[in-house]
Parts: structure tokens; C-alpha cells; sequence
């Protein structure tokens, strides 16, 4: 999978995509990422890429000319799957989503800020809106790397073991059961004996009971 992310600030992303699951997977060749200033295809000297909103809305908006110019040079090296905005009134993300995303070549994000971005490229050059939730954040950057993080753990071989991402939270619209290491006891705490008694039937029943449980309790809106 290869990903673009177009932004005002790629030193954000720098720490985050340099370590652990993310890191790995761009070490293994299975993911490559690269970042583009948006204020490399600014219009003035100044690199600024917003302006006032017509009509006397408050806040700046990012303009339609840089953004344009930014795609069309980068679709003239790859053909994109999706190119995905960050906005609070997008899709909301899921598991279903991050499965149906991780199957994907090309991937182009659009970090956003200010008051927004101009209509019209949400209009005719966003194939996808994203939201991580309802609430508004400085910048699409931060959601960005949560979608990019919840998308690049499903490629297969970017985790050690790959069953491991089967069995997570909503995956089958469950809770992932409580889980347990060693020792077996602490304090007086204790690990539920049927976890230690080696029998597989046994511990995949209980942890279908646990997870049904936790989601009854915890989330039941995804039952």
C-alpha cells in the first residue's frame, strides 16, 4: 500500500510514523508513506494557502487552487483508490471501514484546517469523508494518523502474528474479552483457571461469553 498525505504540517506525522507498528511496517516494504507540504503549491511568496469565506463567514478557508494543483501532481504518479478528507460530518470510523480501506493500493489524505476547505474540492475531487468521532479537532492531522494506524495493522505481515488483528474489539461486533499474563496470581488475584487448564474448546467458549458480556454491558449499540 502506497499512502500520500497532503498537509501543512508534515513534522506532526514524523514521530508518528517512526516507531513501532507503523515503522515496521514501512521497514518490511509492505507500506511506503510520504508526506507533501501543502504551502509548496502556495499562489504568493508568502505561502499562504487561505483566505476570507464569502459571504462574511468568520474563519479562513483553505483555497481550491493549491489543493487542486497538489492532487493533480501527484495523481500523475499513481492512480488513487480513494482520496479521503478528515471532516467531522464525514463517515464515522469503524472497524468495517478500516477493514474495507486496508485493502486498498493508493491512498491520498487531506489534512484540513482553519474553518474548512472549499466546498467545491469536497464536491468534485474528495472521493471519501472520514470522521474518528464527534468532535472537532485543530487540524485533520491527528485523524489522519488514527485512520492510517487502524487501515496499515490489517495488511497482512505488518503484525508478528497476524491472528492477533482477527481477534480485536468489533472486529466480529464484540468486545475483545478481558485477557490475562503472568503470574497467574497477584495480591490474591487471581487468572480465571479456565485460561490455564489448556483446553482450546473450553477457553473459546469462555472468551465468546466474556465478549458477549462486555459488549452487553459496555456497548451494546453494536450487538
Amino acid at each position: 500500500m502506497h499512502i500520500d498525505i497532503i498537509t501543512l504540517f508534515p513534522e506532526i506525522f514524523q514521530n508518528i510514523f517512526s516507531h513501532s507498528i507503523l515503522q515496521r511496517s514501512q521497514t518490511k516494504g509492505i507500506v511506503s508513506v510520504e508526506f507533501h507540504n501543502l504551502r509548496d503549491y502556495a499562489l504568493n511568496k508568502y505561502r499562504s494557502v487561505d483566505d476570507y469565506a464569502y459571504g462574511g463567514a468568520s474563519g479562513m478557508v483553505m483555497q481550491i487552487e493549491p489543493i487542486y494543483n497538489c492532487l493533480e501532481d501527484l495523481k500523475k504518479k499513481r492512480i488513487y483508490d480513494e482520496i479521503i478528507y478528515t471532516a467531522p460530518d464525514g463517515d464515522l470510523l469503524n472497524q468495517s471501514l478500516a477493514n474495507e480501506l486496508s485493502l486498498k493500493e493508493n491512498i491520498c489524505f487531506l489534512c484540513g484546517h482553519y474553518k474548512g476547505i472549499d466546498e467545491r474540492i469536497r464536491e468534485h475531487l474528495i472521493t471519501k469523508e472520514i470522521s474518528i468521532g464527534n468532535y472537532v479537532l485543530s487540524g485533520g492531522e491527528l485523524a489522519t494518523a488514527v485512520i492510517s494506524d487502524a487501515i496499515i495493522r490489517l495488511i497482512p505481515g505488518v503484525l508478528n502474528d497476524e491472528t492477533s488483528a482477527l481477534t480485536d474489539s468489533f472486529q466480529n461486533s464484540l468486545i475483545s474479552p478481558p485477557v490475562y499474563s503472568r503470574p497467574s496470581e497477584f495480591n490474591g488475584w487471581k487468572v480465571p483457571s479456565v485460561l490455564l487448564s489448556g483446553n482450546d474448546k473450553l477457553i473459546d467458549e469462555w472468551n465468546l461469553e466474556q465478549s458477549i458480556k462486555r459488549t452487553k454491558e459496555r456497548r451494546p449499540d453494536i450487538l
